[in-house]
This record gives C-alpha cells, sequence and structure tokens, in this order.
C-alpha cells in the first residue's frame, strides 16, 4: 500500500460527500467525489487513493463523476473503492484497471434455520471441517477439475452449467447477480496460461481477504426487508467472499500487457499508465472485454462450488441435509467488475459501462434486474467486515441511482499495508485474540492472519453508516462473526 498523503482539494459537499473540483488538473474531464464522514476523511487524506480518483477522472466518455466509496483505498489504476462510467458513444473506454486484477471477485451470503445455540456446540468441528473440506491458500486447487472442453463451458454459462452435475439449482442462479452470467463471454480469448490456472481451482478459496465466515445475525435495522431476506435475530449464514482465482488474475495480466500501448495508438492521455485502457468499441476494448465475461462467469462458478461445498460440511456435521437446513441463497453480488447498464445522466437514458473495483452493485426497489422476491425491497448489499467486528446486509436505494450509478461500498477498507499488519502483530496470537472474543479462525499460516487482522480495516460500521446516511444502500442487518477460514 502506497503511503503519500494526498495533497489536492477536497470541498465538503455535505456531511457525506466531498469533491475534488475538475479544475485541480488539467485534463480532468470530470469532478472527483468522494463519499466519506468526516471521521472516514482523516484516514483518507492520509491516502494516494484520493489522487487515483483524480486520475480516473482524465478517462475518456467519463460521465457524471469519478467516484469513490468510504472504504476507498490505493489500488491498481483505479482506488480500490473507485466507481466510473464511460459512455462508448463519446469514445468511452475499458479500462483493466478499473476491474482489478481479481475479476469479479464478490460476495455470497447463504441462510440457515440454524439458530446460534443451535451451532455453537458445533463450532469448532464446523470451522475444522470446512477448513480440511474447502480448499485455502495461494495457488492451490480442490476435488474440481474440469477438462478443456468443460472450462470452456463454465466460461460461457457460468453456474448454470453446474445444474446438471447435481452442483448447482435453478433457486442458487435466480439469486445470483445477472443470474451468474455475462453474455458475450469469449472463453476462446482466454490464454492457456490462464486456462491451466484456473483448471483446478474452481472451488477454492485462494488467499489474502478472501474468506469462508460462520455469522450470526446481531441485529435487525428494516424488519420488512429482513423478513422478506430470511433473516432473524440469532439466525446462523454462511458469508462467502472470492473471486476468480488465478484464471481471473491472468486474464487481467495478459489484458494489461495487450494494450500496453493502445492510449497512444488512439491518442488518449493518462497521468497514471497503470490506467491503460482502450475505446469499448475497438477491437483490443471488445477483446478484453470478452475474455473478461468470461473470467466473471468463471468466479460466478467458483463462489457456486464453495458454497456447495459448505452445504455438505453443514450436512455432515448438522446431520441433516441441507435443504432441511434452509441453506438457501440470499444473494450473490459482485465488487470487482465492468458491465453495460442503463442510468440516466442530464435527463438522457444512456448505455453505459460502468466500472466497479471494490465497490458493490446496489439497485433499489422495482428495478428490473432484481429477483421478483425482492423487488420491494431493493437489492441486497452485502458489505463484509473483518474478523473482529461484524458483516453487513443492506438494500439498494434510489439516490444510487442518482449520484452513484447504482453503486455502494464493498467491504470497510484497508488501513494498514499488508507488511504493516504483519509487523504490528510481531509477538501476537491473532487466533488467540479471536477465539477471546469468541471467533473461531483457522488459516494456512500466522502470517495469513496476521495480515487480515482487525486492526488492518477501517471499523465497517463507519463505512455502513456513511452509505445509509447518503440514501445509497439501507441498513437491513448487522452479522457478527462466529467463525472463519482463510487462506
Amino acid at each position: 500500500m502506497q503511503t503519500q498523503a494526498f495533497r489536492g482539494p477536497l470541498e465538503k459537499v455535505n456531511d457525506y460527500c466531498w469533491r475534488i473540483p475538475k479544475s485541480y488538473k488539467a485534463g480532468m474531464r470530470v469532478d472527483g467525489m468522494i463519499f466519506a464522514s468526516e471521521q472516514l476523511m482523516k484516514s483518507i487524506r492520509n491516502d494516494p487513493a484520493a489522487e487515483q480518483v483524480a486520475n480516473v477522472a482524465f478517462l475518456p466518455g467519463i460521465q457524471g463523476a469519478s467516484l469513490a466509496m468510504p472504504d476507498i483505498h490505493w489500488g491498481y489504476g483505479f482506488p480500490i473503492g473507485g466507481v466510473c462510467a464511460t459512455d462508448p458513444r463519446e469514445g468511452g473506454v475499458i479500462s483493466p484497471g478499473g476491474v482489478g486484477y481479481d475479476i469479479n471477485c464478490g460476495v455470497r451470503l447463504v441462510r440457515t434455520n440454524l439458530h446460534r445455540l443451535d451451532v455453537l456446540p458445533h463450532l469448532d468441528q464446523l470451522i475444522e471441517q470446512l477448513f480440511e473440506n474447502v480448499p485455502t491458500g495461494v495457488g492451490r486447487g480442490g476435488r474440481f477439475t474440469f477438462n478443456p472442453d468443460q472450462l470452456q463451458s463454465l466460461m460461457d454459462s457460468g453456474p448454470a452449467g453446474l445444474i446438471g452435475r447435481g452442483l448447482a439449482t435453478e433457486r442458487d442462479i435466480a439469486f445470483t447477480e445477472a443470474h451468474g452470467r455475462l453474455h458475450g463471454a469469449r472463453p476462446d480469448l482466454v490464454s492457456e496460461r490462464a486456462l491451466l490456472r484456473g483448471r483446478d481451482q474452481c472451488g477454492s478459496l485462494g488467499a489474502g481477504n478472501h474468506f469462508l465466515e460462520v455469522q450470526v445475525v446481531d441485529q435487525i435495522f428494516d424488519r420488512q426487508a429482513a423478513e422478506i431476506i430470511g433473516l432473524r435475530e440469532d439466525l446462523v449464514c454462511v458469508m462467502i467472499h472470492s473471486g476468480s482465482r488465478g484464471l481471473g488474475y491472468q486474464v487481467c495480466d495478459d489484458a494489461l500487457r495487450k494494450l500496453r500501448d493502445a492510449p497512444k495508438q488512439y491518442g488518449i492521455d493518462l497521468p497514471d499508465r497503470q490506467l491503460v485502457c482502450a475505446p469499448i468499441e475497438s477491437p483490443l476494448g471488445r477483446e478484453y472485454l470478452g475474455s473478461m465475461r468470461a473470467a466473471a462467469n468463471y468466479a460466478w462458478c467458483n463462489r457456486q462450488l464453495l458454497m456447495w461445498q459448505a452445504r455438505e460440511v453443514f450436512e455432515t456435521v448438522l446431520g441433516r441435509p441441507w435443504q432441511a437446513l434452509d441453506m438457501q441463497l440470499v444473494y450473490d453480488v459482485a465488487h470487482n467488475i465492468a458491465k453495460p447498464e442503463e442510468h440516466e445522466i442530464g435527463g438522457e437514458t444512456k448505455q453505459l459501462w460502468v466500472h466497479r473495483k471494490g465497490a458493490t452493485r446496489a439497485f433499489p426497489p422495482h428495478h428490473p434486474e432484481l429477483p421478483n422476491e425482492y423487488s420491494e425491497i431493493g437489492q441486497p448489499v452485502l458489505i463484509p467486515g473483518d474478523m473482529g467486528r461484524a458483516s453487513w446486509v443492506l438494500v439498494g436505494q434510489p439516490n444510487a441511482m442518482r449520484n452513484t450509478f447504482g453503486s455502494a461500498c464493498h467491504g470497510a477498507g484497508r488501513v494498514l499495508s499488508r507488511h504493516a499488519a504483519v509487523r504490528q502483530s510481531k509477538g501476537r496470537r491473532i487466533d488467540e485474540e479471536l477465539r477471546e472474543q469468541g471467533v473461531v479462525a483457522k488459516a494456512r499460516s500466522w502470517k495469513g492472519l496476521a495480515e487480515e487482522q482487525p486492526d488492518a480495516y477501517k471499523d465497517v460500521d463507519l463505512v455502513v453508516e456513511v452509505v445509509h446516511q447518503a440514501g445509497l444502500a439501507k441498513k437491513v442487518a448487522r452479522m457478527k462473526p462466529m467463525g472463519v477460514i482463510k487462506g
């Protein structure tokens, strides 16, 4: 993580929004807008991510503003927590840095009919079995291996292709963003190296901030929405956070190399070479979008298989079929992706390409892309926190469509680099500290837990309060961790 503080102007718009005026840098096409409270701005000012917000405003075809959520921190090209929409009719570009290396990293929430006291006597066994059965760690594959034809099929159809293998249900697909499939995927454009990396990694967590967590509903804030979603106080849920593993990483890496000279080719001036991009309608732009969609579909398959393995472990430990435990998918939502969406700009409805990099889609009630069951309340917005505090379920609100292209935050946001977190943890046992708080944590190494310790993150409650008060998404339920596995 970079440490240089932002020295540019930050104008307070209201208690939860700050502007970087486009006059800050010659070449900015729009303002930068950061959604944050005064308290959160203290750390944001000390992070170079705000400079990245200004840099994104240089991109051709950008609409409205270059946006950042309250969990903003420094990333590759775009800030993590960044949102940008471009119009292909105005020379709009697609930028791999606006999607990220972990294409379609996202979150999936599974409810149960179990209460805390039902699970507590089995918690250690449950976490141990999840850790044994669900592959975690850098480069680790798992029990699912796909031959080249099968892999191509998954990258084209997404998790719907798993139904015939008995690893997904129609309901699972219905409650996944975009039904788990971006149309127009081009698996044939995915490199052999990417395919090799992804061959046995579908159904694995990976490392870093990815996790599978057993949670309990701590507090309900919107009873109507919670009832529709199927959440009640003291109910046990499972949250899964993972993406496209080595396959998606390689797709991004390949694209960055292919697009290296594209800005010069298309006469695009950029303040940061990490913003490398190409016009959406160009051959290079279409090629990246085809491979990105394939990786996104693979990621949805990955989270589907992770959920399926969690269901199997619960069956084994609790002694009942997952159907009897009502282990139903609440929702699955991406937070590293670019998609075409309709949005209103200046009274005109436009089809824009919305980049969300560390930002969650937050569509409001009655949006046509929502499952019928959620039409009256809005799209579930899943916000993981850290291992020691909380995660959240919210629902999207109309203000998000007006101000953030239907987007909200995606997590707590880091305040310590991984190196700094490890340095701060010397001589400590993070697993023992968490157990004292009632959280059972398992990871491949001491370092993995040290990097992801609660102190490495902002307080997710403060982050969620911003998107709630700004009207981007409304609080529904707060979830506390009971046990977690990490890479």
